[in-house]
């Protein structure tokens, strides 16, 4: 028997393991919460690739990740300003995916995550 599928489900069960996680929906679609905070979901704007899961973690993070392996992460624009890695599940392993949710349930559940990135913003420009 070999590796795990990594799917969705592998990614709610993963998560459901962690304190106060629990199912939801965002824009639709399955997701995964602390609290009513989103944890993550499947990415769903057009930009993203099928098979993606977008998971909330800190910028300077996501920029770390990315930059050690861009064919597992990967950022559209329509994301940039969001503290959110895209994750190609058929390239992730199930170590590397248990990982990326526990540093997002850290992210998601400090109290800092209503602050953007240190140095130049990169907070949305365009009124709301």
């Amino acid at each position: 028997m070999g590796p795990k599928k990594i799917d969705f489900d592998l990614v709610r069960e993963i998560a459901l393991a962690l304190p106060g996680v629990e199912e939801s929906t965002t824009y639709g679609t399955p997701s995964l919460k602390v609290r009513g905070k989103l944890l993550t979901c499947r990415a769903i704007h057009r930009s993203a690739e099928p098979n993606t899961l977008a998971v909330k973690i800190e910028f300077d993070q996501r920029d770390e990740l990315i930059a050690a392996d861009p064919s597992v992460y990967y950022l559209t624009k329509h994301y940039v300003n969001y503290p959110v890695v895209l994750v190609r599940l058929s390239r992730i392993n199930e170590d590397a995916l248990r990982d990326l949710l526990n540093m997002g349930w850290r992210f998601v559940t400090s109290k800092k995550t209503s602050t953007g990135p240190k140095g130049p913003s990169r907070r949305r420009t365009t009124p709301r």
